[in-house]
C-alpha cells in the first residue's frame, strides 16, 4: 500500500492481503464479516474465523496508520468499510482513464486517447491483487488482469495505426510468450514485424501459433489471423501504415433514409421492467459490446441459472440501445429452450420474415432458404435481434444476421461457446446492496428502513436470486399490512420455502422445473440425490458415491448440471477436479424431487455410500498422520473408497485435507445421525478427533459426538456409546476438566470390559489414568497406565504404547527418577520414529526437554524446543505450538533472558486464547505474571494471576490454583 513515494507499507502475504483485496474491490461499500470469511476460506472456515478476520482488520488498520490513513477502515454493521477518496484507488483511476480514452478515440482524437491508455497501464505493477490465489478473490483478480490485457491490446492497435510498429516488437514478443494462445496479440506482433521489414519473422509467428493451437486445442487459427497471413504472403497494400482503419473509431453512421412506404420496421421487444435495478457494470459491458460494431455481427450470450434475470438484462439493454444504435428495428423471440418442444429455427425465421413484411406465400419452405432471405433483408440495416431462452448453438446459428451492422443478444441456461464470435457473459446473483435497493424500489424504502435486519435476512434467505426476490417484493407490495419479519418467518421453513416463492405467474419452482424436466434421466437422478447434501461445496467423488459409478462418469454428469446452470463450480481440489455447490433454492428444489422420486431405501443407500466415502478417507488420513490405524476404534459400517490414485493425491498432506474438508466431514456426521446410520456416525465422529485435537476444534468435537451419541443410543449400540464417551473424556481432559472426564470414561471402561474389547479397554484405562494424573493421584494413575500399556501391546498399538510410556516417564520425573524416565522416553521415541508418528514424537520430545531442564541442560533443552517449534508450526499443531512456546519461555527464564521469556509467553497466550484453551491460557498467564513481576510490572502481574486463579477454580485445577495463589501472595508481600 502507498499514499505517496515516501509513504509505503508492506502487507504480509496470506489472510491480510486477501481481506485488504476484498475491501479494496468494494471500496466505499460495507462488506460483511461473512463476506470476508468467504473470501479467505471459501466454504470451510475455522471456528475462529470471525476472530481471525477481526485480527486481520486490526493489523491492516495499523499498517494504514503508518502511511497516514488510520481512519481508512471503518466498522459498520455487519462488517467493515474501506474509505477511499476520488483518485486515491488505482483501480478507480484505471477505469476512469480507460473510459475517457475510449471517448477520445471515438471522437477521432487517437493520440490523446493513446496517451491516456498508456497512463492507465502505467498504474499496474504486476498481477491484480498481487496474484491472489484464493478461490473467490482469484476470479475477480483474473477479470482485472483480463481487462488490463484488453486495454493493452487496444493501445497497441492505436500505436500501430500511428506508425509505432518498431517500438512495439519487443513488448509484443514478450507478451506473446506470456499469453501464447491470445490471437489478437499474435496478429499485432505479425503486423509490427511486417511493417518493420521482417516478413519472414511475421510468418514464423503465424506458423508457431498454428502448431500450438492444433497441438493444445485441436483448432486452426481464427479468421483474423489466417487473413493476416494471407495478406502478408500477398504483400497486400492495405497492411501499410495508415491503411489499417481497425483502431480508428467507427465513422458516424448516417441517419437511415426514410423507408419506402411498404417497408416494415419490426418493433418486437417486450416491455422493459420498471423496477430494474443494479447490474450497472454488466449492463455497461453488454452495451459496449453491442454498440461497438466491427467486421462481424456482434453476438453476446447472457448465461446463468434459472431465475437469475437473464431475460430482464437482455430486454433492458435492448431498450437502452434501440433508438440510437438500432433504429431499423428489433426482432425478439422466446426460443423455448427449457420447454419440452423448443422452437425450431425454421419456425422462428418464418416469424421474423413475416415481421419484416414478407407475406406468408412468399416465405420459402426450406430452412436454409428462409435463412438466406432473412440475412438478405437485414443486410446493411442497423437491427438488434434478441433470442431468449436458447437451448443449443444449432437453434441459434441460423438466426444470426450476416451483417456487421446488426447485433444479437442471446439468453440461455447453457454456455453457447460454439457460436461464431460469441462473447459469453455470466449473469450472477444480485449484490447485497442491489438486492436491498430492488426490494426498496418495489415495496418502498420506508418499509425496508423500518426493518433493516429482516430485509437483510430476506435477501440472504433467497440467495439474492432476482426472481425469488421479485416474488417476495410483489407479495409484500400486495399486502402492505405484512411486516418483513412475517414474510421472513413464512420463508424460514425450508420445507415450505418454494411454496411461498410464488406470486401470480412468477413461480420459482416452475422456473426450475423447466430446466429439470429437460435433463437426461441419469442427470436428473444425480440432481435429486445431491439434494440430500448440506449447503457446502463438494468434490467429484461424492457424486460418484451417490450413484455408485466411476469418477469420470460422475464428472460428466456433474458438468451436465453445470451446463444447465443447476450447479456451479466454486473451486478446485488437490487433484485438479472441480468442487461444486448449489444455489440454496436449487438445493431445496433438488431435495423436493428427492423425496418425491426416490424411495427411502434408495435414499438411505446413496447416503450410506457418501458417508462411507468420508469415513474411508478420514480413516486413511488418520492412519497417515499416526503412522497406522492406531489409538482409534472403528465400527463395521461399509466404506466407499475412491480410486487409489485419487486417495493418494487428496491425502498427500492428510491433516490439511481434514482441515479443508472440515465442514463437510462434520456435516456427514450429522447426516448419518439423521439417517440412522449409527455405526458410520460414531466411527466418523471419533476418527475426526485427529483433526479436532490438532486444530483445537473443541466445539465441533463436542457437537459431533453428541449427535452420534443420540444416534447410537436410539440404536442400542453400546460399543459405539462407549467409544464416544471415551473420546468425550479426552475432550474434557483437553479442557482441564478431569472430574467431568472421569464421569464419562468410567462407564465406557465397564462397557469395553463387558464386551471384551481389548483396544477399547486400553484406551479407556489410558484416559482414566490421565484423569488421576491430572488430579494428582499418582498412586492410582501409575497402575492404570501400566495396565493400558499392556493392553496396547496386546492389541498391537505401538502409538498407544509410546503415548503411555511418555506419561509414565512424566510420573517418574515428578518422583525424581530421572534415569527411569529417560529409559521410558527413549523407548517411546524409538517407537514413534519406527512407525513415523510425528505428532506423538513431538510430545515425547517435549517430555525429554523437561528432563533436560531438570538436569540443568538448558542449552540443549532450548535447541530441542526451538526445533520442535518449527515442526509443530509447519504441521499446524496449535496445541503443540502453545505448549512448546510455554516450555521454551521457562527455559529462557532459567537462562536469565526474561525479555525473551515474556515475548514467548505472550505468543503462547495468544495461541491458546485463539484455540479457546482456557485452562492452558490460565497456566500461561500465571507464568507470564511471575516474569512481569520480576521485571517490575507488579500491577499487571497481579491482574494476570487473579484472572488465572479464577479460571483454575472454575475448572477444578487445584494444584495450579494453589501455585498461582502462592505466587500472588509473594508478589503482594514482596
Amino acid at each position: 500500500m502507498a499514499t505517496g513515494p515516501d509513504r509505503v507499507s508492506r502487507v504480509p502475504p496470506g489472510r491480510q492481503q486477501v481481506v485488504l483485496g476484498a475491501l479494496l474491490l468494494d471500496a466505499n461499500r460495507v462488506l460483511s464479516i461473512d463476506h470476508l470469511i468467504d473470501a479467505v476460506w471459501d466454504d470451510a472456515p475455522p471456528a475462529t474465523a470471525r476472530r481471525q478476520i477481526q485480527i486481520c482488520v486490526s493489523a491492516l488498520r495499523a499498517n494504514l496508520a503508518s502511511i497516514g490513513r488510520d481512519d481508512a477502515i471503518v466498522t459498520r454493521p455487519p462488517g467493515y468499510l474501506l474509505r477511499v477518496a476520488d483518485g486515491e484507488l488505482d483501480l478507480h483511476v484505471f477505469t476512469a482513464l480507460t473510459a475517457e480514452a475510449e471517448s477520445l478515440v471515438l471522437a477521432g482524437e487517437q493520440a490523446r486517447g493513446l496517451a491516456l491508455l498508456r497512463q492507465a497501464l502505467a498504474l499496474w505493477r504486476g498481477p491484480a491483487l498481487g496474484g491472489a490465489t484464493v478461490g473467490r478473490l482469484a476470479a475477480k483478480a483474473a477479470k482485472l488482469d483480463e481487462d488490463r490485457l484488453a486495454v493493452l491490446e487496444t493501445s497497441f492497435d492505436l500505436e500501430l495505426s500511428a506508425g509505432g510498429h518498431r517500438r512495439l516488437v519487443g513488448e509484443l514478443s514478450a507478451l506473446v510468450a506470456q499469453h501464447p494462445l491470445r490471437e489478437r496479440l499474435r496478429s499485432q506482433l505479425m503486423l509490427a514485424l511486417y511493417r518493420s521489414g521482417r516478413q519472414a519473422e511475421a510468418l514464423e509467428v503465424y506458423r508457431t501459433a498454428r502448431e500450438l493451437l492444433i497441438d493444445e486445442l485441436g483448432l486452426e487459427p481464427g479468421t483474423e489471423l489466417r487473413r493476416l497471413e494471407s495478406a502478408i504472403l500477398a504483400g497486400d497494400p492495405a497492411l501499410a501504415v495508415g491503411a489499417d482503419a481497425a483502431p480508428a473509431p467507427p465513422t458516424p453512421r448516417p441517419a437511415p433514409a426514410p423507408p419506402p412506404v411498404d417497408t416494415v420496421v419490426p418493433l418486437q421487444l417486450p416491455a422493459d421492467i420498471g423496477e430494474f435495478t443494479g447490474r450497472d457494470e454488466l449492463v455497461a459491458r453488454v452495451r459496449g459490446m453491442l454498440a461497438r460494431g466491427g467486421r462481424a455481427t456482434s453476438v453476446v450470450a447472457l448465461v446463468g441459472k434459472p431465475g437469475i434475470g437473464k431475460t430482464a438484462v437482455a430486454v433492458h439493454v435492448a431498450h437502452l440501445l434501440v433508438d440510437e444504435e438500432f433504429p431499423d428495428g428489433q426482432l425478439y423471440c422466446d426460443l423455448g429452450g427449457t420447454r419440452e418442444h423448443p422452437a425450431s429455427p425454421a419456425d422462428v425465421l418464418g416469424r421474423f420474415l413475416r415481421a419484416m413484411g414478407i407475406p406468408g406465400t412468399s416465405i420459402p419452405d426450406a430452412e436454409d432458404e428462409r435463412a438466406e432471405m432473412y440475412r438478405q433483408l437485414v443486410a446493411r440495416k442497423r437491427m438488434l435481434v434478441v433470442l431468449d431462452d436458447a437451448a443449443t448453438e444449432g437453434q441459434v446459428r441460423a438466426l444470426l444476421p450476416g451483417s456487421s451492422t446488426c447485433a444479437v443478444v442471446v439468453t440461455s441456461r447453457t454456455r453457447l461457446t460454439g457460436l461464431p464470435g460469441v462473447r459469453v457473459l455470466e449473469v450472477e446473483v444480485l449484490g447485497h446492496d442491489e438486492a436491498l435497493f430492488m426490494l426498496s424500489t418495489v415495496i418502498g424504502a420506508d418499509r425496508v428502513q423500518a426493518e433493516p435486519a429482516a430485509a437483510t435476512a430476506l435477501v440472504r434467505l433467497v440467495g439474492s436470486l432476482p426472481l425469488a426476490l421479485r416474488i417476495v417484493a410483489a407479495r409484500l407490495a400486495a399486502r402492505p399490512g405484512w411486516s418483513l419479519a412475517w414474510m421472513l418467518e413464512r420463508l424460514s421453513d425450508e420445507r415450505r420455502r418454494l411454496d411461498e416463492l410464488a406470486h401470480g405467474e412468477m413461480v420459482v419452482r416452475a422456473s426450475l422445473s423447466l430446466t429439470y424436466d429437460g435433463l437426461p434421466v441419469q442427470v436428473r437422478r444425480l440432481l435429486r440425490l445431491l439434494g440430500a447434501l448440506d449447503r457446502l461445496s463438494f468434490p467429484t467423488w461424492v457424486a460418484a458415491a451417490l450413484l455408485d459409478v466411476d469418477l469420470f462418469e460422475a464428472a460428466d454428469l456433474l458438468e451436465a448440471l453445470v451446463d444447465a446452470q443447476m450447479l456451479e463450480v466454486v473451486a478446485f481440489d488437490a487433484t485438479g477436479s472441480p468442487r461444486y455447490r448449489f444455489h440454496d433454492l436449487i438445493r431445496l428444489y433438488a431435495r423436493e424431487q428427492l423425496e418425491r422420486n426416490e424411495g427411502e431405501e434408495q435414499r438411505r443407500a446413496a447416503t450410506s455410500r457418501v458417508v462411507g466415502g468420508w469415513l474411508a478417507l478420514a480413516g486413511e488420513a488418520h492412519a497417515r498422520v499416526y503412522g497406522g490405524d492406531f489409538t482409534s476404534l472403528h465400527g463395521d459400517a461399509p466404506r466407499w473408497l475412491p480410486p487409489p490414485s485419487t486417495v493418494d493425491t487428496l491425502l498427500e498432506d492428510p491433516l490439511q485435507w481434514l482441515e479443508s474438508e472440515h465442514a463437510n466431514l462434520c456435516a456427514a456426521v450429522e447426516m448419518s445421525a439423521e439417517q440412522g446410520l449409527h455405526e458410520a456416525c460414531w466411527d466418523l465422529a471419533v476418527t475426526l478427533v485427529t483433526l479436532f485435537e490438532a486444530r483445537c476444534y473443541f466445539a465441533d468435537w463436542e457437537r459431533t459426538h453428541q449427535q452420534a451419541l443420540a444416534a447410537v443410543r436410539v440404536a442400542g449400540d453400546s460399543r459405539g456409546e462407549a467409544a464416544l464417551l471415551c473420546s468425550l473424556a479426552s475432550l474434557h481432559l483437553s479442557w482441564s476438566r478431569a472430574r467431568a472426564a472421569r464421569e464419562l470414561v468410567e462407564p465406557a471402561l465397564r462397557t469395553f470390559e463387558a464386551l471384551g474389547d481389548d483396544r477399547g479397554v486400553a484406551l479407556a484405562r489410558r484416559n482414566l489414568a490421565l484423569v488421576h494424573h491430572r488430579l494428582g493421584d499418582l498412586d492410582n494413575a501409575t497402575p492404570l497406565y501400566l495396565a493400558a500399556l499392556d493392553g496396547f501391546r496386546g492389541s498391537g498399538d505401538p502409538v498407544g504404547q509410546a503415548w503411555v510410556l511418555a506419561q509414565i516417564a512424566q510420573i517418574e520425573l515428578e518422583n525424581g527418577h530421572q534415569e527411569r524416565a529417560a529409559e521410558r522416553l527413549y523407548e517411546a521415541l524409538d517407537i514413534c520414529r519406527r512407525v513415523g508418528n510425528q505428532r506423538v514424537e513431538v510430545q515425547v520430545r517435549y517430555r525429554l526437554s523437561d528432563l533436560m531442564v531438570r538436569q540443568g541442560r538448558h542449552w540443549e533443552a532450548e535447541e530441542e524446543l526451538t526445533e520442535m517449534l518449527s515442526t509443530v508450526r509447519a504441521s499446524g499443531d496449535t496445541v503443540g505450538e502453545a505448549r512448546v512456546l510455554h516450555k521454551l519461555a521457562v527455559v529462557k527464564i532459567a537462562l536469565a533472558d526474561s525479555a525473551a521469556a515474556e515475548t514467548l509467553l505472550r505468543e503462547a497466550l495468544e495461541v491458546r486464547e485463539r484455540a479457546m484453551d482456557h485452562g492452558g491460557a490460565a497456566e500461561t498467564r500465571a507464568e507470564l505474571a511471575v516474569v512481569l513481576a520480576d521485571r517490575g510490572d507488579r500491577a499487571t502481574a497481579v491482574g494476570l494471576l487473579s484472572r488465572a486463579i479464577s479460571t483454575f477454580a472454575e475448572r477444578n485445577m487445584g494444584a495450579a490454583r494453589l501455585r498461582a495463589q502462592q505466587a500472588l501472595e509473594r508478589i503482594r508481600t514482596g
